[in-house]
């Protein structure tokens, strides 16, 4: 089967398209025939180093995907062949405490797709019928793709960590990047207000197409200031941050007292002030959050069918594209998910 691969690490050189053995399928596991995947961050961090994750190469890249369902297990009771599906990049070991009590996000020994084993820049790949997802009704596989990792990753950090309530109001920063527009788009069907930020007025503006309350160019206004201009000098109830270091301080500074900031990353450092005097005389929340687990993607599938909501696309390449892909996202110019097209 044809695939992008891995065989190094140091730069596009090292990234590989050509054929690969197809995937064997194991008695429980499902066999998906991908028509859909799309570019995450940690693709580029796993072909720059995959520093800290365990894998071997060469290794298959991509942690979400769409396609339909090529081959399964005859009593499976919920899939089928030619189904159209989608899948969860995350494959607990299902005996230890966490995937035991329905964790399996916080699994010690957690497998996930294109960081820990091969993944879903091929045509075919295996796994688990319990990581297979029945797509929701009127999904392109391009849009049911972004799914798997950004609007899972935003869902956990708004409704179940943030505990978002409708009538509150949450800071996203970033907005452009897939996880931050997940949350943008969230955060407005389920009824509470959201206000922006980004270096690039061009995105702040599709921003407000797209519902945006209120929007801050944070390399021309002070973050922090234009928050509380915005709300009345009260603040945000809820902070949704994966930039890191370079925005900690404005993040700490815009929540209300008693304020919750939830954080699934750190593409500008991982080691900001801590300002404990504000955590702890204001009372504030730091949440860590990553991915989510199957009832929180049911729950996802289930909002996105009901509301009728479409991740936002960037643009779309071919398998054979992938270098200019993964080039896309390094660049930080996109507004939404980079896809590749595996058909």
């Amino acid at each position: 089967m044809k695939a992008a691969y891995i065989v190094g690490h140091g730069g596009n050189e090292v990234v590989k398209v050509g054929q690969r053995p197809l995937p064997e399928r194991h008695a429980g596991h499902v066999r998906v025939r991908l028509h859909a995947a799309t570019i995450n961050r940690v693709d580029l961090y796993m072909r720059d180093s995959g520093a800290g994750i365990t894998h071997q190469l060469p290794q298959i890249m991509g942690l979400d995907g769409a396609g339909t369902v090529d081959e399964v297990d005859p009593d499976e009771p919920l899939l089928k062949p030619g189904q159209a599906v989608l899948l969860h990049p995350g494959i607990g070991c299902g005996r230890c405490a966490f995937c035991q009590r329905g964790e399996g996000v916080l699994c010690v020994r957690m497998s996930l797709l294109g960081e820990h084993r091969d993944g879903t820049f091929a045509q075919f790949v295996s796994v688990p019928a319990g990581n297979v997802f029945p797509m929701p009704a009127g999904l392109s596989f391009t849009e049911a793709a972004a799914l798997g990792v950004n609007h899972l990753t935003a869902w956990r950090m708004l409704f179940t960590k943030a505990q978002l309530k409708p009538w509150e109001t949450v800071l996203v920063f970033g907005i452009g990047g897939g996880v931050s527009l997940a949350a943008l788009q969230l955060a407005r069907l389920s009824g509470a207000r959201v206000i922006v930020t980004s270096r690039d007025d061009s995105k702040l503006e599709r921003a407000r197409a797209l519902g945006a309350d209120h929007a801050i160019n944070g390399r021309t206004q002070d973050v922090a200031k234009s928050v509380m201009a915005a709300t009345g000098g009260r603040g945000v109830d809820v902070v949704f941050e994966n930039v890191g270091a370079a925005v900690w301080s404005s993040a700490m500074k815009s929540l209300v007292r008693g304020g919750r900031l939830v954080t699934c990353g750190a593409t500008t450092g991982d080691q900001p002030p801590a300002d404990l005097r504000r955590i702890f005389i204001r009372q504030l929340q730091i949440l860590g959050s990553t991915l989510g687990n199957f009832d929180e993607f049911r729950d996802l599938l289930d909002f996105v069918e009901r509301t009728g909501l479409k991740p936002v696309i960037d643009s779309e390449y071919t398998l054979d594209q992938v270098h200019a892909a993964l080039d896309r996202i390094e660049s930080g110019a996109q507004f939404g998910k980079v896809a590749l097209r595996i058909d």
